[in-house]
């Protein structure tokens, strides 16, 4: 909870007084036009920064905003013993429109193992979290807890999830977005903070992303995996800190990922 604290102290204080008063001159593009940071992710990731540098001064810090300035950070992440890895606001391309579907996420690695993880939404303001081995839960200011565990399994034609298809390579867009024809429905937020809360939840069969920047995934993968969620790389190997390519596939349980990648995620 002092970590989970850190963050909605954070986002309270820097990303929600900005939320749809950002002028032109606050937002830029990082490497292509879907690729945004703005003032208040980096004064976000600052707070925090600064948040965990006193609860925590041993651990290493990787923020996205932070690798984005020191991109040897990143390879740091497989040999330290003990870090956090943050993204102040992700689903930056919604919070820069005016759409309040964003989340302020943070996870605890040691020695190469995800072992925390937490999903702040700052419109609700409400944590997804789960410590490794601990199972999954609902968090409120309050003290309020819940429980969180996936939806029941249910065959292809009648799944609900979400899929990213923005990094796969061109040519193979076309055939994925044909085979997405045989679930019931596929989404994609652009917030992968809350694609996992929708599945850690309940409320979805499966998550696919093929870009793996450990603030975006970390966090949620543990969380849907304390909630009883079968996750693994599109080569059926685990998903671990150090990886940031190789494609992602999270669903309610094993015989779900075996179908879905034998007759959806066929890249």
């Amino acid at each position: 909870m002092e970590l989970a604290n850190i963050l909605r102290d954070a986002a309270r204080a820097e990303a929600l007084p900005r939320f749809r008063r950002l002028d032109a001159s606050m937002v830029h593009i990082k490497t292509e036009a879907i690729d945004l940071v703005t003032e208040a992710d980096l004064a976000t990731e600052e707070v925090i920064k600064a948040g965990i540098a006193q609860w925590m001064p041993e651990a290493l810090f990787v923020g996205e905003e932070s690798v984005a300035a020191d991109p040897a950070l990143l390879g740091r992440l497989a040999e330290t013993d003990l870090a956090v890895v943050v993204d102040p606001i992700d689903g930056t391309a919604n919070y820069a429109a005016g759409l309040p579907l964003f989340a302020t996420m943070a996870s605890v690695v040691s020695k190469g193992e995800t072992i925390a993880g937490i999903i702040y939404d700052p419109m609700g303001d409400d944590w997804i979290m789960a410590e490794k081995g601990g199972g999954a839960w609902l968090r409120r200011p309050n003290g309020e807890a819940v429980r969180l565990n996936v939806a029941a399994a249910l065959p292809v034609a009648e799944m609900v999830g979400c899929a990213s298809l923005s990094y796969l390579p061109a040519a193979k867009r076309p055939e994925v977005l044909t085979n997405l024809a045989q679930v019931r429905v596929f989404s994609n937020f652009r917030c992968a903070g809350h694609e996992y809360r929708t599945l850690a939840s309940g409320h979805a069969q499966f998550g696919c992303w093929n870009k793996l920047m450990p603030w975006d995934h970390l966090a949620g993968v543990l969380i849907s995996q304390e909630a009883g969620a079968y996750a693994a790389r599109l080569d059926g190997q685990p998903y671990l800190p150090h990886h940031v390519d190789g494609g992602l596939l999270v669903t309610v349980d094993r015989a779900s990922w075996d179908e879905l990648r034998r007759t959806v995620f066929t890249f």
